[in-house]
């Protein structure tokens, strides 16, 4: 797997700064393991697909050994056996330390010395061993499912070309996680979107022409608000959906195991998403803005006039463009949540490692994904089309995940 490359230099340390509103009051061992591992994926340079799986491995680790204690809920796959007494703080603080020890044993340290702090504030006794050896085995039974889950399969993307002709030798991201083993879906394809539009329909002209006048490196359209939008969404991956649900956690005052089970979720729906993201981008293989906008007099549409010169404000992602990606993120994440508590919140603001002292607010999650459909025509990455693809495709598979799973015990 190719290294996930960031925008802008991103230390573990930044990524613990990434605050969501006021600092959270209501931390517990589930907020707490989450904002380390959220940190730790993007120290060991994750690409989102990946920092989505081991958020998934990590948090269905911590539920399964909560909700084996006090069960209240379906289980992800089986209860475990608790020992009487068993502590909840300590199963769940070491359930997440064994699943990022086997994911990122690079930063084995930092994970030792986390929980070591944790425990040290527990008195031994039987309570404290029995949450120990919980969470032990809540770890290996997800660590062990997801062995063979596909994610580490070789690269064997064909680059389109003739005989002897030169093509650019860069292999496209993700190529393979089409493949990986989903964890509650059917199949990557289950809800993949249909075809995109054709080229010489009117709704392609109209998406290509919003993309060429607002997303341009240079002489773009953009107000100043819009390129500052355009700067803080540069930053991918776990870091800006993460810090909502922990907000959400905080809000609504969750216990542990609510907390848990609601981190589960929207971890298994990101994870998820992942898969169906990449399974429909390299089936439609659809062309990004920069090379359609080079190319714009041989798409058959009038309405499109070719710019040999057109450059993008960043740099573009190296997959195929249809559905927007970060998109499908914010709607699966987002989902969940709406789902569960609906689409309003108390306001809520985020701010960004790839835009320095700038904040965006919200109060309704819908706002939220829409800024990031913005986004990304403004940074010339994307049309507005395969954002709201992608949008509806990550609620989908939040729909699936909540609807179905982790259900309360009747």
């Amino acid at each position: 797997m190719t290294p996930f490359r960031t925008p802008l230099s991103m230390s573990a340390v930044a990524l613990a700064a990434w605050l969501l509103g006021a600092p959270t009051a209501h931390a517990d061992a589930v907020t707490d393991w989450n904002e380390k591992a959220v940190a730790a994926v993007y120290a060991a340079r994750l690409s989102p697909d990946l920092q989505s799986r081991s958020l998934a491995i990590m948090h269905v680790a911590m539920f399964e050994a909560l909700n084996s204690i006090a069960p209240r809920y379906a289980p992800f796959r089986a209860r475990l056996q608790a020992e009487p007494g068993a502590l909840p703080e300590v199963a769940a603080a070491v359930a997440a330390h064994r699943s990022l020890m086997r994911l990122l044993p690079d930063q084995a340290k930092d994970f030792d010395a986390a929980l070591q702090s944790a425990l040290a504030k527990v008195p031994d006794g039987a309570g404290k061993s029995g949450g120990v050896r919980l969470g032990e085995r809540a770890a290996a039974a997800i660590l062990a499912e997801r062995e063979q889950d596909g994610s580490a399969a070789a690269i064997t993307y064909r680059p389109y070309t003739t005989p002897g002709k030169y093509v650019p030798t860069v292999f496209p991201a993700s190529s393979t996680w089409n493949g990986v083993k989903p964890f509650v879906l059917k199949s990557g394809n289950q809800f993949r979107p249909p075809e995109p539009y054709a080229l010489t329909s009117a709704q392609w002209a109209a998406d290509y022409n919003e993309v060429k006048r607002m997303g341009a490196k240079t002489g773009s359209e953009r107000t100043p608000e819009q390129t500052d939008i355009a700067r803080f969404w540069q930053l991918t991956g776990a870091a800006t959906y993460n810090p909502v649900t922990r907000n959400v956690a905080e809000v609504k005052r969750l216990d542990l195991l609510d907390s848990a089970r609601l981190f589960a979720l929207s971890s298994i729906a990101t994870a998820d998403t992942a898969v169906a993201i990449f399974d429909a981008k390299y089936a439609h293989n659809f062309w990004r803005p920069v090379t359609a906008i080079r190319n714009g007099d041989i798409d058959g549409n009038d309405a499109t006039e070719r710019d040999a010169g057109w450059e993008p404000m960043i740099a573009t992602p190296m997959h195929p463009e249809y559905p927007c990606a970060h998109c499908t993120f914010q709607g699966a994440a987002a989902g969940v949540l709406q789902v569960m508590y609906g689409d309003a919140l108390p306001r809520f603001s985020l701010t960004s490692t790839a835009a320095p002292g700038l904040t965006r607010s919200f109060e309704r999650l819908s706002d939220y994904v829409k800024e990031v459909i913005n986004a990304r025509i403004y940074e010339g990455v994307h049309y507005r089309t395969s954002g709201e693809v992608g949008a509806a495709l990550g609620r989908r598979i939040a729909e699936e995940v909540v609807r179905n799973h982790l259900q309360p015990l009747q």
